[in-house]
């Protein structure tokens, strides 16, 4: 596949997913003919939303999209992955922690926006922030699955989980009761709605024993927004097979609905090289693993396992964090330092 760059700076920078703009208000707003949604770097959800858009005079700009989110202001960080449904654009948090641990609450969260919203000035960002009940609920779909995720090693249990529960223990948090000294971490980078409703949520890790990608079904997600004592419940833990390196560790980076009713998705990487990542000093052959375009449809036998096939090799790549596909051509958009990179195919 032959690659075109378009490069952006925005603020905050480094990009994660890819989302098409479905709003014909938004784009005449700005002028463009087509567009997309990410969320940049680590920072509270409010500050880190973006647009990528192609004018109509075929020139690419980058908007930083001023927003909201009432209360919930720099309460969140690490926005990583975007999904639209029923009118609405979803944002998911990793749920995870910084590279050398511990899990962090604030990126245990869900945001929302509608788009129309965006081309008329600051836009309402609506925050839920549920406290590991999250975690919960996944841990819980991992260990009742016929799947056997990876041992996340004794560094790795020990930065994340164990030292998470001490240090909510000390601050008398409510959460910590949400968290076993065996949970695996989660680190949340993909989600696409299903048609019906319900969010197919990608982890980058844990991944299996055989170091397959691992994805995760939740229903709820938008009924938690009406009713705060309604929490998001899992429906099942599935693998993808067929389409990981030989010998290599590989986690979810993006998924996106297809219009034959499947899925396209890139794995790759269980972290990122260089940044001091816990993960890696345990599993170091999850690292060094370029990325791969791949798709799927959400069918699974008892056994839990979805096959999928390979789409493209994105190589030398080792950090895709987004996919679309708008008429006809893939875009994607990559996690660099001190720009955001669009790549179309």
């Amino acid at each position: 596949m032959t690659l075109r760059l378009v490069e952006f700076l925005v603020a905050g920078n480094e990009a994660s997913d890819l989302l098409p703009v479905r709003s014909p208000a938004l784009l005449r707003a700005h002028g463009a003919r087509r567009g997309f949604w990410t969320v940049l770097d680590e920072g509270p959800v409010e500050q880190c939303l973006a647009l990528l858009l192609e004018r109509d005079d075929g020139e690419w700009v980058a908007h930083h999209v001023p927003a909201d989110a009432g209360r919930e202001n720099g309460r969140t960080e690490d926005g990583e992955a975007l999904a639209h449904h029923d009118g609405w654009v979803y944002v998911f948090g990793s749920h995870f922690g910084s590279k050398g641990g511990p899990l962090r609450p604030r990126r245990a969260f869900v945001a929302r926006f509608r788009e129309d919203d965006a081309a008329t000035g600051t836009l309402p960002v609506h925050v839920v922030r549920n406290r590991f009940r999250l975690h919960r609920a996944v841990n819980d779909a991992l260990a009742a699955a016929p799947l056997v995720p990876l041992p996340p090693g004794e560094r790795v249990r020990q930065r994340f989980i164990v030292e998470t529960v001490a240090r909510g223990t000390a601050r008398a948090k409510s959460w910590v009761t949400r968290l076993a000294e065996d949970d695996l971490p989660l680190n949340v980078e993909a989600a696409a709605f299903t048609p019906d409703g319900t969010v197919l949520l990608g982890l980058r890790f844990p991944v299996t024993a055989d170091g397959e990608p691992i994805y995760v079904e939740l229903a709820g997600v938008a009924e938690m927004f009406d009713d705060a004592a309604r929490w998001p419940r899992a429906l099942g833990a599935y693998a993808l097979t067929g389409v990981k390196p030989a010998g290599a560790l590989a986690g979810f980076r993006a998924i996106t609905p297809t219009d034959d009713g499947g899925y396209a998705a890139v794995i790759g990487s269980i972290d990122a090289l260089g940044k001091g990542s816990v993960l890696l000093d345990d599993h170091p052959h999850g690292g060094d693993v370029t990325s791969r375009h791949v798709r799927f449809r959400h069918a699974a036998g008892a056994d839990a396992r979805v096959a999928a096939e390979p789409v493209a090799e994105l190589a030398p790549f080792h950090h895709v964090e987004g996919l679309a596909e708008v008429a006809g051509r893939w875009y994607f958009v990559t996690d660099e330092d001190h720009r955001v990179a669009l790549w179309i195919g």
